[in-house]
């Protein structure tokens, strides 16, 4: 994910508002691989600026992946995760006890619908989703 500093130029260059409580949650995600939800960048970041709002953090995390920065990725625990790696193809691991998130970097070609369905459908993105126990849970 770019720097603070890029996705400020970048917003700004598109038209959108740049604030201190964006930048904030820039710099909150920028090198962060945990793929934290929404509500845990909202936590993190109100300890600086008490004044953020939750629906803040939602809409710059909805800005940042309408430009491309972010994915928001809804994995079936009950919150909305961001991740940040949009570079390359991967999935995720899903650990059940304690909900840890991390990428599993494996090429979508190599899963392909077979033959007979691919004539009726054209495939734009393949998620996978492994599910299981971390070996901290374990």
């Amino acid at each position: 994910m770019r720097t603070a500093e890029e996705l400020t130029t970048l917003f700004r260059e598109r038209g959108l508002r740049v604030t201190p409580q964006r930048q904030a949650i820039f710099r909150l995600l920028h090198g962060n691989d945990n793929h934290p939800t929404v509500e845990a960048l909202f936590d993190r970041a109100r300890t600086d600026m008490p004044t953020i709002s939750l629906k803040t953090v939602y809409q710059t995390v909805h800005d940042l992946e309408g430009l491309g920065e972010v994915r928001v990725l809804d994995l079936g625990t009950g919150a909305v995760r961001v991740d940040p790696n949009v570079d390359g193809d991967h999935h995720h691991l899903v650990c059940t006890a304690c909900g840890r998130v991390r990428d599993v970097p494996i090429a979508s070609d190599d899963m392909r619908l077979p033959s007979r369905l691919r004539r009726d459908f054209t495939v734009d993105a393949v998620e996978v989703i492994f599910r299981g126990r971390c070996t901290d849970c374990s």
